[in-house]
């Protein structure tokens, strides 16, 4: 390839790079100047390195004309949108240790800084609302996704005012919880309730209100939904996981599930199917882990028997 006159001795203005030589100092190689590095096409000896650009973010006009200054996207998953500050302990931006005094005119800083980061009481009740609903997610292994739609749920309950009479913790857990209703992220009330701050008649007050004022898409819950998980809970088989959603769906198709607990329902198939293959589980695990009373399930297998005629 010949060497262009880009690469002569002078200023290349279309990388900002200053080219003092055309040859290698190494070898008889050329130079070659690329994404602002200036190298040798021969030994690959770096002359020039590309320089640090320190003017800052470059700005791009949105659709309303105005300009948006890049970096990281903003989070419905935070109060302020991910758009707070924080100011740093212990050592400077070099890494060198801070002076005394330094440490404390920081710390003073970082005082005001807390008590300025919320401009309102709803501001603070909404900083609160997403760490139970950033808590809870956690603690049932949730997605990030659904995280960052039940603090929009959450967003939109506060803006309507379902927060009035209402505690922080309730409308939260409501709203994760509407959040599994909605996706396939599926987990029982009693599930919620459990990580929750507050007792279940609570969370399930939250979610009503939530369901009712916002006229929620909530779709039934299905039996099948649930039996992943609690064969996994009770440590049963694949064939058995298999064959009792086998169940459920034809227990769907007669419509024998219709208006019981799905949750309920889907470990009665799991005990029924277990018990046919010799994995034998008590009624009072099943209910247990499916957060209904061994009387649920004992009705729910009597009927599964009766209307299915499932063979022992």
């Amino acid at each position: 390839m010949a060497y262009s006159d880009t690469y002569s001795n002078g200023f290349d203005e279309s990388t900002g790079q200053t080219i003092t030589a055309d040859a290698c100092p190494e070898c008889d190689g050329r130079l070659r100047t690329d994404s602002g590095e200036t190298r040798c096409t021969e030994c690959g000896l770096v002359v020039e390195g590309g320089r640090l650009d320190r003017r800052g973010s470059p700005t791009y006009p949105n659709k309303d004309g105005a300009d948006r200054r890049t970096g990281q996207p903003r989070t419905t998953t935070r109060h302020d949108r991910g758009l707070s500050t924080r100011i740093g302990r212990g050592v400077d931006a070099k890494g060198n240790t801070l002076s005394e005094e330094k440490r404390r005119q920081l710390n003073r800083l970082r005082r005001e800084h807390s008590r300025a980061r919320y401009e309102s009481k709803a501001d603070r009740n909404l900083a609160h609302g997403l760490t139970e609903i950033a808590r809870m997610r956690s603690a049932l292994g949730l997605s990030r996704s659904v995280r960052e739609q039940a603090s929009s749920l959450f967003r939109t309950a506060q803006s309507e005012d379902l927060l009035l009479g209402r505690s922080i913790e309730a409308v939260a857990a409501g709203s994760l919880y509407a959040v599994c209703r909605l996706t396939d992220a599926t987990r029982t009330l009693d599930e919620v309730s459990a990580v929750a701050s507050v007792s279940r008649d609570r969370v399930q007050n939250g979610y009503d209100a939530l369901n009712r004022e916002l006229a929620l898409p909530v779709p039934p819950q299905e039996p099948t939904e649930f039996i992943p998980g609690l064969a996994s809970a009770l440590e049963l088989s694949s064939p058995v996981e298999r064959d009792a959603r086998t169940l459920a769906n034809r227990a769907v198709e007669e419509g024998l599930s219709t208006g019981l607990h799905p949750a309920g329902f889907a470990a009665a198939c799991l005990g029924v199917v277990a018990t046919d293959r010799g994995e034998a589980v008590t009624q009072r695990t099943l209910a247990d882990v499916a957060g209904v009373t061994p009387n649920t399930i004992r009705k729910h297998r009597d009927r599964i028997r009766d209307m299915i005629g499932v063979t022992l």
